[in-house]
């Protein structure tokens, strides 16, 4: 496990944009972030506008000059948005495809027809795990809601002990799991090799997505015992679809750009040789950008040809795929100028000089950092990306397999505990009919459980590798 050396790295930081001491740049964090909790919280401004003007009130309360804070946030908006925008819009194009094709259904379809029973809140966390992948937090609970509260209205199943598995399995997708843009933002934040990230972060999520999903089910279900709320049951549209893409094909082609990172990862590590003719293949192959296209190319006639649909078709599905990522690109790309500002003002050297003495391994600190910015934005995906800004020195000494855990590290933090200043804490609430406090009881522990089972996996990784 990689500790703080405040000495190595201190010889690489960059010049910061402003001389205010420690004690300033801690009260300018803080203001910049409660600006932008007030901001989205109070004045109900989009997170966009709210983490730009959040940005420049970092610089003004730190005393940088108001030319140079512009420049810090531009340049890391646009990085942020170089390094993962392409990354987001195919796989919007992707969830698009499998939800529009059917094929989401038939995944969902598929394996609720094989289980019942006490198998039944299993069923519901590889569903929407799978379904997961290649979808934003967001879409997969509009597009798993509805089977959750028929599944629990039909079977007569408690509602929390069907939701929760499946709001786990979607949540720990989001965090730990490339190629979602918050581990996305990270691995490029800190330099950290995808492969290897995506990796660990399953061997981390599998145990983590069970605790907090079957197994805190059962307690969720004592605590809230609530059946499915009737008028949040949807009736779906019927589609003049001809055929839905078969079962297999369609879990072949959700897997295949994690199967093709993987097979990089395992290459990197068995091989380990730049110039060797196999690992340059897979190192092509298996980047984020090949992977997801050649998964989207795939998914054209996997999912949308096998659909019936029509090129017209495809070509519109593509088109409305890429207009609702627009909000999110610009989001993501706000809170990296907001991480490259608290770069720039010197936020990140001050919290290695704090923590020289603290003894505090690194992976801890990460972890730590992340929890404090999502208990202060609510945004998992800010406080990702922030996190990440402010953690990359610690990355400088370290190997492969330490950089991809504090990712990791970072991305457990960034789920602790939702509430009321989070978009999914009142998704949840709205479509689950809770009260604010039985939302605060299942979904907000359950978020808690996942940060802290989480933080402990990578920890126990970061001592056998």
């Amino acid at each position: 496990m990689t500790s703080l050396s405040v000495e190595i790295l201190a010889a690489d930081a960059a010049e910061p944009i402003t001389s205010a001491g420690n004690a300033q740049l801690g009260i300018a964090v803080l203001a910049g972030i409660a600006v932008i909790v007030l901001l989205i919280t109070k004045f109900k401004l989009h997170a966009f506008l709210a983490l730009t003007i959040g940005s420049l009130a970092l610089g003004a309360f730190a005393g940088a000059p108001l030319a140079d804070t512009i420049k810090s946030f531009t340049t890391g908006l646009g990085n942020t948005v170089a390094g993962v925008g392409v990354l987001i819009a195919l796989g919007a194009i992707l969830g698009k495809l499998l939800a529009d094709s059917g094929g989401a259904d038939q995944i969902v379809d598929t394996i609720l027809a094989r289980a019942s029973g006490r198998a039944m809140p299993w069923a519901m966390v590889l569903i929407a795990s799978v379904i997961g992948l290649p979808l934003f937090f967001e879409v997969g609970i509009v597009l798993l809601i509805p089977v959750v509260l028929l599944v629990a209205r039909r079977g007569n199943y408690s509602l929390m002990r069907i939701g929760i598995p499946a709001l786990a399995g979607l949540s720990v997708m989001h965090g730990l799991i490339p190629p979602h843009p918050g581990p996305l933002v990270a691995i490029d934040a800190v330099g950290a090799n995808l492969g290897v990230t995506l990796a660990l972060g399953l061997v981390v999520a599998i145990p983590t997505v069970i605790i907090a999903g079957p197994v805190f089910s059962r307690y969720a279900a004592r605590w809230v015992d609530i059946p499915a709320p009737e008028n949040m049951i949807p009736v779906r549209p019927s589609e003049d679809l001809e055929k839905r893409p078969g079962f297999g094909v369609t879990v072949a082609t959700v897997m295949l750009p994690v199967v093709l990172m993987l097979v990089k990862a395992l290459v990197d590590i068995v091989v380990d040789d730049p110039e060797n003719g196999v690992q340059k293949v897979t190192d092509v192959i298996g980047s984020p950008l090949i992977a997801l296209l050649a998964a989207v190319i795939v998914a054209l006639f996997t999912l949308g040809r096998a659909a019936g649909f029509t090129k017209e078709r495809l070509s519109s599905t593509v088109e409305k795929s890429l207009a609702p990522i627009a909000g999110v690109l610009l989001i993501v790309g706000a809170g990296g100028g907001f991480k490259q500002t608290l770069i720039d003002i010197g936020v990140g050297q001050m919290i290695l000089e704090f923590s020289e003495n603290w003894s505090i391994p690194a992976l801890l600190l990460a972890w730590l950092i992340a929890v404090a910015i999502r208990l202060a934005t609510g945004s998992a995906t800010v406080a990702t990306i922030s996190a990440a800004g402010l953690v990359a020195p610690l990355a400088e000494g370290m190997s492969t397999t330490e950089t991809a855990l504090l990712v990791l590290a970072i991305g457990a933090g960034s789920l602790f505990f939702s509430h009321v200043n989070d978009a999914g804490f009142w998704l949840v609430k709205e479509y689950f009919g809770m009260t604010v406090g039985q939302t605060i009881k299942t979904w907000s522990v359950m978020e808690t459980i996942i940060s802290v089972v989480g933080i402990v996996f990578v920890l126990l990784l970061s001592l056998v590798l």
